[in-house]
């Protein structure tokens, strides 16, 4: 039994109604970002957010069309909400992408957890007994195609302390390596080799993992596509090598090739609270460094990971930077890493 879980299962919480709000803008990735916000009301004025951040636009505009028809309503602990959460149908139409169906969960239940800690006048810290850190953070950027350096230069320009995580595609050749490596600015380089049928796929490619591997001796490796071909080659960089695709439970962490110095622990991947902190302890107890990622959130669920990244692993290379960073045009003012710590008095809030 999950101790972190045990401190919040008894928390009571009461919900009148809810109600769906979207989101939308274009992020740097070249393509509009929409998600649905849930807003659970409870009868004495508290709300509950949680973020929607399934990515198929087409499965966000059929959530809002059905709108709020869940049976939510009534007085509930946070493990019976989130048990009976777990008996209802979410999908008014059948999920587009498998992995979409944990990051609705994770919406309703960070929403609960939201307002249970509200109405009992908590915050996250202060029922966990645990404190938050100031955040580490880095960027995670596409450099388009064929891939230039010039997004990176664009932020770098406004922000020249900026870390980054970047993704190699078959489009890095040597010279943009070089100049990519003569920023400094590269603390992870993500393969993205277990992604199928998804606009991120990237072929495993022997040539490109030698080529990133041995240019950023300091970098994590996240997500290779480990083949005949291309497992010899990054064998000397086992060491390197984190893992975030394929890390929806603890025993996706067990089953993993190789044992792992270090894993990217999504909220939204893991589906709920009680995997999310059943990984956080097993990592914990193992000595497996964490970090956070992001899912291009455009309202609360940013902050919310920030917060969760803040309590858990604030050192690693949490790829929650502010929002503002993938926009086309990243806006002068944003802040700078390590994040202070922006923990709301009340509630799962940030900022």
């Amino acid at each position: 039994m999950s101790e972190l879980w045990n401190k919040l299962s008894g928390l009571t919480l009461e919900i009148e109604d809810y109600a769906l709000e979207r989101l939308e803008r274009s992020v740097s990735s070249d393509f509009l970002r929409v998600s649905t916000v849930i807003r659970l009301r409870g009868g004495d004025g508290h709300e509950g957010l949680g973020e929607d951040v399934s990515y198929d636009a087409d499965d966000q505009l059929a959530l809002q069309e059905a709108g709020a028809t869940l049976p939510l309503a009534g007085s509930w602990t946070l493990e019976s909400f989130c048990d009976h959460l777990a008996t209802l149908e979410l999908w008014p139409e059948p999920a587009r992408h498998d992995a979409s169906v944990q990051y609705r969960v994770w919406a309703y239940e960070s929403a609960a957890l939201d307002l249970a800690l509200r109405q009992n006048g908590l915050s996250l810290t202060d029922a966990l007994s645990r404190s938050a850190e100031p955040l580490t953070f880095v960027c995670s950027l596409r450099l388009g195609e064929p891939a230039t350096a010039e997004p990176l230069r664009t932020r770098l320009d406004k922000y020249p302390g900026l870390r980054f995580k970047l993704d190699p595609t078959q489009s890095w050749d040597d010279a943009l390596v070089a100049q990519l490596v003569e920023t400094g600015a590269v603390d992870t380089v993500d393969l993205k080799g277990l992604y199928v049928g998804s606009v991120v796929d990237n072929a495993p490619d022997p040539d490109l993992y030698r080529r990133v591997a041995e240019a950023f001796p300091d970098a994590w490796i996240e997500d290779p596509g480990l083949t005949d071909e291309t497992d010899p080659v990054l064998e000397p960089y086992r060491d390197r090598i984190t893992w975030d695709a394929n890390i929806h439970s603890v025993d996706d962490i067990i089953n993993l090739p190789f044992p792992p110095k270090m894993v990217n622990v999504k909220p939204s991947r893991l589906g709920g609270i009680r995997p999310l902190f059943k990984a956080y302890e097993y990592c914990e107890k193992r000595g497996i460094r964490m970090y956070g990622g992001g899912q291009f959130e455009l309202g609360v669920g940013r902050g919310q990971i920030q917060y969760l990244a803040a309590i858990f692993h604030p050192d690693g290379p949490n790829d929650v930077a502010p929002g503002g960073y993938n926009d086309v045009d990243p806006p002068d003012g944003l802040p700078s890493s390590p994040l202070p710590v922006l923990a709301s008095a009340t509630g799962f809030r940030w900022g």
